[in-house]
């Protein structure tokens, strides 16, 4: 029997029907059983937009060994189940970098290191709950850190030293983010006409959109298969739709959500852009993005150090890159 519900009340097990209009670019099928909480939370967005959802209360799931495993949080789940964040706990959270961004009393070190935790606890919680009010407070809070980049030459290098290497998203979102505003500083430095606060909000919430990529797929200790990269894939465009659904979607952060997986050789995804098609901060968030997946340690592989990860891109994959973008990359880790 089909039955209409609100998409809160979705659980794990349900078999869902959905119009076409939900379904385009998000990977989802138009009638499946919800077997993972990344196509529980990709449902629950889409609600947002489209409303309520159908289910057929007659068809059961039974999960295999395998699904009913994938479930099961190992420790390294970095993606649980979104959970409301309490009002107050974000304000002190957006509070606690703002503040550790322009306290003038630490050195350069010790200010960079209060400025990452709080940035990565920042963005711990807004992975977990990605509302629009905490996005734009989180964007705010952001703004404070491309401020001390931009300001404090001594606390921007120390910041580059005090990246951690695991690989859990958020704290990939907040590597990346660094690299990238401090390589975006060293291009722009004489220029005018770039928004620099957008800019890092694009850079730290390039990923966004790894919120509606199954579990099982982001924790794999392994090589995706094609069905799994295809899923992986929809990332990009996700990180666009989530930001435009919250009407936090800039033109900033529009390029470099979707251009952050796009290769100079028309390699990358999702539109295979090649050259000169891809805008400047795609680019530079592409470099950030792979000296960053190369550093990080994971359950498969060993973390590379700064010189093995920078001489692997530029012996083994330059042609992804753009040449003078790269130098500049490697530049920053001179001093």
């Amino acid at each position: 029997m089909e039955k209409i519900i609100d998409a809160q009340d979705l659980t794990i097990g349900m078999y869902v029907k959905l119009r076409q209009e939900w379904i385009q670019g998000t990977g989802l099928s138009k009638e499946f059983f919800i077997t993972d909480p990344g196509q529980l939370r990709q449902i629950r967005n889409l609600s947002l937009r489209f409303g309520k959802v159908y289910i057929d209360t007659d068809k059961k799931w039974t999960p295999s060994p395998i699904e009913t495993i994938s479930h099961l949080d190992d420790g390294h789940n970095d993606m649980a189940p979104q959970q409301p964040v309490p009002v107050a706990t974000r304000h002190r959270l957006v509070s606690n970098l703002q503040q550790a961004a322009a306290d003038p009393s630490m050195t350069p070190m010790a200010k960079a290191a209060a400025v990452y935790q709080s940035a990565r606890d920042l963005m711990q919680a807004l992975f977990a709950s990605p509302t629009a009010e905490f996005i734009k407070d989180s964007k705010n809070a952001i703004g404070s850190l491309v401020d001390m980049v931009l300001e404090d030459d001594d606390t921007a290098t120390a910041l580059l030293k005090v990246t951690s290497h695991d690989f859990y998203t958020y704290t990939h979102s907040v590597n990346v983010g660094a690299l990238s505003i401090c390589l975006a500083k060293k291009l722009f430095q004489h220029e005018t006409g770039h928004d620099m606060q957008e800019l890092g909000a694009g850079f730290f919430l390039h990923d966004l959109g790894k919120i509606r990529v199954p579990l099982a797929i982001l924790n794999k200790p392994g090589r995706l298969d094609e069905y799994e990269m295809k899923r992986m894939r929809i990332h990009p465009y996700q990180s666009f739709k989530i930001l435009q659904e919250t009407s936090q979607l800039s033109e900033e952060c529009r390029v470099i959500a979707m251009q952050h997986h796009e290769r100079d050789d028309g390699t990358g995804y999702p539109l295979r852009l090649r050259g000169e098609q891809i805008h400047v901060y795609g680019r530079i968030c592409c470099i950030a993005d792979v000296y960053d997946a190369l550093t990080a340690k994971r359950s498969y592989k060993e973390a590379m150090s700064p010189y093995q990860a920078l001489s692997i891109m530029r012996n083994e994959m330059l042609h992804h890159f753009h040449k003078e973008i790269f130098h500049n990359f490697v530049l920053l880790f001179s001093k």
